[in-house]
């Protein structure tokens, strides 16, 4: 029978042979004990490797979180919670918002889009750009049609800047909370009605949005027919992004329900366009001043005395 001796870790003569050639080289301690105090008191003349792995777990652990879009950040209160709403890069919002100029059926805009990462900072510049191009090309569509017209002297009008972006900001986010807070209450009371946060609403609702800013340019040209043909595109394309998006959600509320919810949101986003092509883009319609013809002198008989 063999002795505890003889089962000890016997070195290889050409590894003797190396380690007595040069005794400072580092070498590597294998052993398999779980003494604590053995590992601490490694010999100080072969400095031996030790293998820490916790710092690659822990950069392994944060890539994931990076790359599942799930890294925590702080409080709403603090600056690291409202600059994780605007982390996004040129291709990200350039995919979004080619997302919502192409809505497909059955591909969801949150899900395929924004992927747990909604951001502020795409409708937040939608919602800027729409608001200049608007009462831009209102004034201009403005002064385009009256340029005939000897009577008529242009006034830029800035207050369509500011009426523009009290409506379109306000629908950007009265709207989306509105539909959020019903179905987050249809969520409690339904147990199979899911829902969407707060900022995946107003993110879909601020790239729904994109649409109207190439329209309300091309609303300059003052033909009413073409007007109203990228008016109802525009909405289609729009209200098609909403839809695919929503319904989902509701279709596995009560019939009535889901169908009056969708109906509000497509009504309240065909009264946004409406409203916006008849106050900015009204058609001047010019009435010739009337002329007023003096009556006909009519000579009148000389009679001789």
């Amino acid at each position: 029978m063999a002795t505890p001796n003889d089962l000890q870790f016997q070195e290889f003569e050409e590894a003797a042979d190396l380690l007595s050639a040069d005794p400072g080289a580092p070498t590597l301690s294998m052993s398999a004990s779980n003494d604590p105090t053995t590992t601490a008191e490694a010999p100080a003349a072969g400095e031996d490797v030790k293998l820490d792995l916790s710092e690659d777990e822990a950069a392994q652990e944060e890539s994931s979180e990076l790359l599942g879009g799930q890294k925590s950040a702080g409080g709403f209160w603090t600056f690291e919670y409202y600059q994780s709403l605007f982390n996004v890069d040129t291709v990200q919002v350039l995919d979004r918002v080619k997302g919502s100029l192409m809505p497909l059926p059955g591909r969801n805009f949150v899900k395929h889009y924004l992927r747990n990462n909604p951001d502020l900072y795409g409708p937040f510049w939608i919602c800027v750009t729409l608001v200049f191009s608007v009462a831009i090309s209102g004034n201009l569509s403005t002064f385009l049609s009256s340029l005939g017209d000897p009577s008529y002297h242009y006034r830029p009008q800035f207050h369509r800047v500011t009426i523009a972006a009290v409506v379109i900001f306000l629908y950007a986010w009265l709207v989306p909370i509105g539909l959020w807070a019903f179905l987050t209450w249809r969520q409690g009371a339904e147990r199979q009605v899911g829902g969407y946060s707060f900022l995946e609403t107003v993110c879909v609702y601020g790239y729904s949005l994109f649409i109207y800013i190439p329209t309300s340019i091309l609303w300059i040209i003052s033909y009413e027919w073409l007007r109203w043909t990228l008016i109802v595109v525009a909405m289609v394309i729009s209200g098609s992004v909403l839809v695919l998006t929503f319904w989902p959600v509701v279709r596995d509320d009560t019939r009535v329900t889901a169908v009056a919810t969708v109906v509000t949101i497509v009504v309240l986003h065909t009264l946004l366009a409406i409203g916006c092509k008849l106050y900015f883009f009204q058609t001047a319609e010019h009435t010739p001043p009337a002329t007023t013809k003096a009556p006909p002198i009519h000579p009148t008989p000389v009679t001789a005395h």
